[in-house]
């Protein structure tokens, strides 16, 4: 692995020993394997969702649920969600937020380029909007799973 993926591995790793419950199994190890199969753009962002659907797959005790949400501000100054790859490019900037469920702060933010304090604010707050929607694809999920026992 190279630094990018070495970086994106420990911001993962952070944010979820930031949810996870490990006091209540001491002297155990959690491992969680994800594979990148494509990469369409927002990677970390897909990778913190999906870190956070294996925890509560593997019903392991968690503080809250987390979600990643990536936003890029293009060279006009709009704020896009969940950019492609080609929008990542060519933007000015590129913000990444794992948000917690209960309060909807932050657990990790990282960002890529130059932005103002405003538009951090900005896409920052977009990125609570989207997190609602995340959430809700969740609940739908694990509704989804479980109705079919």
């Amino acid at each position: 692995p190279g630094v990018s993926e070495r970086s994106r591995e420990r911001l993962l790793r952070q944010t979820c020993e930031a949810v996870v419950l490990g006091v209540l199994h001491p002297r155990t190890a959690i491992t969680l394997v994800l594979q990148v199969l494509s990469d369409a753009g927002s990677l970390l962002s897909c990778c913190l969702n999906a870190a956070c659907v294996g925890l509560l797959d593997a019903g392991l005790p968690l503080s809250s649920l987390f979600c990643g949400v990536a936003c890029a501000i293009c060279p006009d100054g709009t704020i896009v969600l969940d950019p492609t790859t080609r929008q990542e490019q060519e933007a000015r900037a590129l913000l990444t937020f794992a948000i917690d469920s209960t309060e909807r702060k932050v657990l990790m933010a990282t960002t890529k380029g130059t932005c103002s304090m405003e538009e951090m604010q900005q896409c920052l707050a977009a990125a609570q909007r989207a997190a609602d929607t995340i959430f809700q694809f969740y609940r739908d999920s694990v509704r989804r799973k479980y109705s079919k026992s």
